[in-house]
């Protein structure tokens, strides 16, 4: 059987480190096995900004560089969905109840005060035809429930291992509302079975859904898929990530932190296995070594410090042909292979590519404290062409005609030439400033 996966976000927000996570591993999974990875938009509740939503989901995926071979909207497929929910009434596993959410409130508290698990307790069950006509008479619609077999409900995760749930332990989850309209539960199960779905990846706070849907897809005659629940990530300090989302958001990420997709993709591909979180750019590197059993059962630690590492060590080994057409687009003029070699070692976002380019081109107001000794400096000056030996061959000059050496001799330099104290090796980033610049910054003057 070809290997189908699938991610369904819902156009109600923007994507974050929880979901990126959930996607590139059923992303990954599909890829391994030379299967599909199916892009479904669970959009049949969306908000009035949902297309919106929408279009930041795709952005973001396509960030991230994961590609789907199949698209579909679950807003499209409501025709199927009124046909399941026709043939699991007929077969009497979806039952109507009639308590509203107050009531509901109440019964469950109730519950709880006495020491019950707070479930449904099924007293629909329990209405008669003329107790059913009544509450409609009164107003009241319908919403529906889909009735669990008694019998327990056992599957092989592929990370959590064996799990077993008692049906009476859970609630007969409502699966359409009052109004008519399937609810998330039955809508996923119908197109999971209609896009013949193999493996459902998901967060470990759907474990007790999933019990719910195996026995859906039963009564709609169908296999259930193969699951994998994986542990929700939480703070370097152990916390969930729930109250931080937004800062965690892929958009902000990209757009507000200048995080590489590779960086993001690296470590979320390897968070809560054994493997090493490694600055590894090659997907195909990160798809073959892709296996469930390498997973943790312990909530993985995403802390933004390692990811803003791993982005630096992305980019001090990104090739100039990957950065390129990046740089260009950051407005720096004729960048060449030259300037990249010289500056990404001091890179921790990309966008720190435009401050060195200004260092090398200019203007820059040089940091002068000792104004004698950079004039001599800048009278050794050799002539131009400058290449990589010309700053060895300069600072050995200077060191035999002033007596320096170490900080005292490099350091008034550096800060003349960058007005910094610290960056790339003056070794290749003099030669990008030029010997007429070099010789001004030495002098004192803005250039």
């Amino acid at each position: 059987m070809t290997v189908r996966t699938r991610f369904a976000p819902s156009p109600t927000g923007r994507l974050h480190v929880g979901n990126a996570r959930t996607a590139l591993v059923a992303w990954l999974h599909a890829r391994k096995a030379g299967g599909a990875f199916v892009l479904r938009l669970d959009d049949t509740d969306a908000p009035p900004e949902a297309e919106a939503h929408a279009e930041a989901i795709f952005r973001d995926l396509a960030w991230l560089g994961l590609d789907h071979d199949r698209f579909e909207r679950q807003s499209a497929r409501v025709d199927r969905h009124g046909e399941a929910i026709d043939r699991l009434k007929a077969a009497g596993r979806l039952y109507p109840c009639y308590e509203t959410p107050e009531e509901l409130e109440l019964e469950r508290r109730a519950r709880l005060s006495r020491g019950l698990p707070p479930i449904y307790d099924r007293a629909a069950l329990d209405l008669t035809e003329h107790d059913r006509a009544r509450l409609e008479a009164e107003g009241r619609a319908p919403h529906w429930r889909f009735r669990l077999d008694d019998a327990p409900i056992e599957w092989t995760d592929r990370v959590r291992g064996p799990v077993r749930f008692a049906a009476a332990d859970l609630s007969d989850p409502v699966v359409v509302r009052a109004d008519g309209r399937p609810l998330y539960h039955l809508g996923s199960v119908v197109d999971d079975i209609d896009l013949a779905i193999t493996d459902v990846v998901r967060g470990e706070d759907h474990v007790a859904n999933t019990a719910a849907h195996i026995q859906m897809f039963q009564a709609l005659g169908a296999e259930p898929p193969a699951f994998a629940h994986l542990p929700l990530l939480v703070d370097a300090d152990g916390k969930a990530l729930s109250k931080r989302l937004g800062s965690l958001s892929l958009e902000a990420l990209r757009d507000e932190q200048g995080i590489e997709p590779e960086a993001l993709v690296a470590l979320l591909a390897r968070l809560g296995t054994a493997d090493p979180v490694e600055p590894i750019a090659d997907r195909q590197v990160l798809i073959e070594g892709f296996a469930f059993e390498r997973f943790s059962r312990a909530a993985p630690r995403f802390d933004p410090a390692e990811l803003a590492r791993l982005n630096a060590r992305i980019l001090h080994e990104m090739p100039f042909a990957v950065a390129e057409h990046r740089l260009a687009d950051l407005g720096l003029g004729d960048v060449d292979a030259a300037f990249w070699a010289a500056v990404r070692p001091n890179l921790e976002v990309l966008a720190d590519a435009a401050d060195w380019w200004r260092v090398a081109k200019g203007p820059v107001t040089p940091a002068i404290e000792e104004p004698d000794f950079l004039a001599e400096a800048a009278e050794a000056l050799p002539a131009e062409p400058f290449d990589g030996e010309t700053w060895g061959a300069w600072t050995a000059a200077v060191k035999q005609a002033t007596g320096r050496k170490g900080k005292t001799l490099f350091l008034p330099l550096r800060r003349a030439l960058t007005g910094r104290d610290r960056g790339p090796e003056l070794a290749a980033l003099l030669p990008l400033i030029g010997r007429e610049r070099a010789r001004r910054r030495l002098l004192g003057e803005t250039a």
